[in-house]
């Protein structure tokens, strides 16, 4: 606990996508000083709340959504302006992504109000710990349309992004987004679903696309998901790997000239690893 009473602005508050416990000491001590709090939730928030033992008093706890946010805005603005503290809280994980207080942040950062971050829980960045694909450069698109052509060109125009594309999506519609990906961006591109990260039943399927988009359509996944794609690779020819792999072989075992060539053509390990031992007169 800080002691210290908590500076007036508005605070973005990462929440628990998952496991309660998942929460910061800093963000427990900001929901108990704050003046008052604005959840896209507010139960969500009361039972968090409740969970870790901090009481609401008689402070107010203002709903802040998509359907309500030009009426509840206002409100908090007043707050701000009056020199409070304002604590908002998504439902999951961290504000502003796929969250609808943006347009809080924005305007109050237009009035010259503070503006704090309380780092903490993010499915994208859950997710891109567990997908075993690379997170050095990384571009998070959101949730894909839902109406058929609409979805193929939003995939058709991130298919040459230079970077690992991390996108939400329905339980309902993630084996059609599979197989329209398939079709965009290209059926061998390396992926993974992640579902209900942090939660009792979270699960991490890994493969092509196309091997996801088949185990999908078999068995559709349940609760909250997040679709990892890797970047897209300019495919070397035939020619130009058995020339790195030679030139490798000679001076390295079968597997680390796999991996070496792999690494620098991006090719799947595998299908380099094979190679490999072919020339090598392997099986």
């Amino acid at each position: 606990m800080s002691g210290d009473p908590l500076a007036p602005g508005l605070y973005l508050v990462a929440t628990p996508i998952g496991s309660a416990r998942d929460i910061t000491l800093r963000a427990l001590d900001i929901l108990r000083d704050a003046d008052a709090i604005a959840a896209e939730d507010t139960r969500t928030a009361r039972k968090l709340m409740e969970i870790h033992g901090i009481p609401l008093n008689e402070r107010p706890l203002v709903a802040y959504h998509d359907h309500n946010g030009p009426a509840a805005r206002p409100r908090l603005m007043r707050l701000l302006a009056e020199g409070k503290s304002l604590a908002y809280v998504s439902e999951a994980g961290t504000p502003l992504v796929a969250d609808p207080g943006y347009r809080l942040a924005v305007e109050a950062i237009a009035a010259g109000l503070p503006v704090t971050a309380a780092p903490g829980a993010s499915s994208v960045l859950a997710a891109l710990s567990v997908a075993g694909l690379p997170s050095d450069r990384f571009l998070f698109a959101g949730f894909p349309p839902t109406a058929g052509a609409a979805r193929r060109s939003f995939l058709a125009e991130l298919a040459p992004v230079p970077a690992t594309l991390v996108l939400f999506e329905s339980p309902k519609r993630c084996a059609a987004t599979l197989d329209t990906m398939v079709e965009t961006l290209g059926a061998g591109r390396q992926a993974a679903v992640c579902r209900e990260l942090t939660k009792r039943f979270e699960e991490v399927r890994r493969g092509t696309l196309a091997e996801l988009a088949e185990a999908l359509e078999a068995e559709p996944p349940r609760g909250e998901v997040v679709i990892v794609v890797d970047r897209g690779h300019d495919a070397p020819d035939a020619d130009a790997m058995e020339a790195a792999l030679g030139e490798a072989l000679a001076t390295m075992s079968v597997r680390d000239a796999a991996d070496t060539v792999a690494m620098a053509l991006g090719l799947p390990r595998r299908k380099v690893y094979q190679a490999a031992l072919k020339m090598q007169g392997g099986t």
